[in-house]
């Protein structure tokens, strides 16, 4: 299906959008059938064209997913940035929810690093390295 518009001057294939992001084609594919990512417009001949928004937003996707943000989020999220304005305090609250619980997983990382630090230290006396 062709796109209705013209294409904006600067575009990317699903390839280099692949290279850029390190998603494979199938998964922006994925990301788009899923509802992640809006349709994408085409070219005439039917091959996606990635305009420097969509991989602006699919950086943002990858943030999300790297800290943990599940699917389901992720696609609540995109439905109501697709929904407009009127979701901004519904995206804020999303968002900082999510932080929170970055930041618990954060917590208990640390402390697991900390844990591991006392194991090492441990054996480096048993060893005397210490």
């Amino acid at each position: 299906m062709a796109s209705e518009k013209p294409l904006p001057a600067e575009t990317l294939t699903i390839t280099e959008v692949a290279d850029s992001t390190g998603l494979s084609p199938d998964t922006l594919r994925y990301y788009e059938k899923a509802g992640l990512i809006s349709p994408i417009d085409r070219t005439a001949g039917g091959r996606r064209r990635y305009a420097t928004t969509d991989l602006a937003w699919i950086e943002f996707l990858l943030r999300l997913r790297d800290t943990g943000m599940s699917i389901a989020d992720m696609q609540h999220f995109a439905e109501l940035r697709r929904a407009g304005t009127a979701t901004v305090p519904d995206r804020l609250a999303l968002l900082r929810d999510h932080r929170i619980r970055l930041d618990e997983r954060i917590a208990h990382l640390q402390a697991n690093g900390h844990a591991l630090d006392d194991k090492i230290r441990h054996y480096e006396h048993l060893l005397g390295d210490a």
